[in-house]
């Protein structure tokens, strides 16, 4: 809502918007959330940036894919595309509601008088339409593939706005992502449903370990102090040289469980992107560790 004089609406843009914000705030490392449309802005952005980000969050996601669709799905497009064109600056929210009631099914009239009124502030019409068809013909698959940090994606398995597959197809491309399935029908979480509580608990538990590492990292002989047992037992035997499987083999754990435990690691000792492992292994065998 910040500027409605918007003439590119591509993936470049987009990502330059976000390195602007992040080039004016102290943080040279930060977990990012994407959400809805905003994943691919953050996908782009973890892609380009490995070595800002230390966890990524996606909700609701897209897939990265430039969009396909059936000839009745292209008919289905442009309707909405025409609903936009008539009545986005409408003050009756009638056009406007075919597009609240994807986004929260579950919410109440209220809730969903609200979620009409947003809409019509966000942007006119046109910038409305632009912003659509220039998300449906981007493609970042590649750079979605080159993402190397700790990625959650949670997702509703109801949601009407974007489909579980694409969380699936996200996962399938970023190495040791997880998926969270949550019940719920809307793609805007309401406070009242038990998907938002969990939410909020796998997103902090899953950036617990940046936080600890926040904790410590001003007191730089105590780093390796918040490593976990299990972490420090792996980090030591990928100084020696194991393969994920065979380190899984070794302490009797599955190679996802050595997965997380190394993710967890890497992000309390501030290691990320491709070299990660090799930077986590020289400051356990600075220290002495191994």
């Amino acid at each position: 809502m910040s500027d409605w004089s918007v003439r590119d609406f591509s993936m470049d843009a987009r990502v330059a918007d976000l390195e602007a914000i992040v080039d004016g705030l102290d943080h040279p490392r930060f977990a990012l959330l994407g959400m809805s449309n905003g994943s691919g802005v953050a996908m782009a952005y973890a892609a380009r940036h490995p070595e800002r980000v230390t966890r990524l969050v996606l909700y609701g996601t897209v897939c990265g894919e430039a969009a396909s669709a059936t000839p009745g799905e292209w008919l289905e497009e442009e309707t909405y595309r025409n609903l936009i064109k008539v009545g986005w600056a409408r003050e009756d929210p009638v056009f406007r509601r075919v597009f609240t009631s994807r986004y929260i099914p579950d919410a109440t009239e209220e809730q969903m008088r609200w979620f009409d009124d947003l809409q019509r502030m966000s942007g006119p019409a046109e910038n409305v339409l632009a912003s659509r068809i220039a998300r449906q013909v981007e493609d970042i698959t590649d750079e979605v593939a080159r993402i190397h940090v700790p990625t959650l994606i949670l997702q509703a398995v109801g949601d009407t706005a974007t489909t579980f597959e694409n969380a699936g197809m996200v996962a399938a491309m970023v190495p040791g992502a997880r998926v969270v399935p949550l019940p719920s029908r809307n793609h805007i979480l309401l406070a009242g449903e038990q998907a938002w509580t969990t939410f909020l608990t796998e997103i902090a538990d899953f950036l617990a370990p940046d936080r600890q590492a926040g904790r410590v990292r001003d007191h730089r002989p105590d780093l390796v102090e918040a490593l976990s047992a299990r972490e420090l037992a792996c980090l030591r035997l990928v100084a020696d040289g194991l393969a994920n499987d065979a380190i899984a083999g070794s302490l009797g754990l599955s190679p996802r469980t050595v997965e997380r435990h190394l993710s967890n690691a890497y992000a309390k000792l501030g290691v990320s992107g491709k070299a990660a492992r090799a930077a986590a292994v020289a400051e356990v065998l600075r220290r002495g560790l191994a």
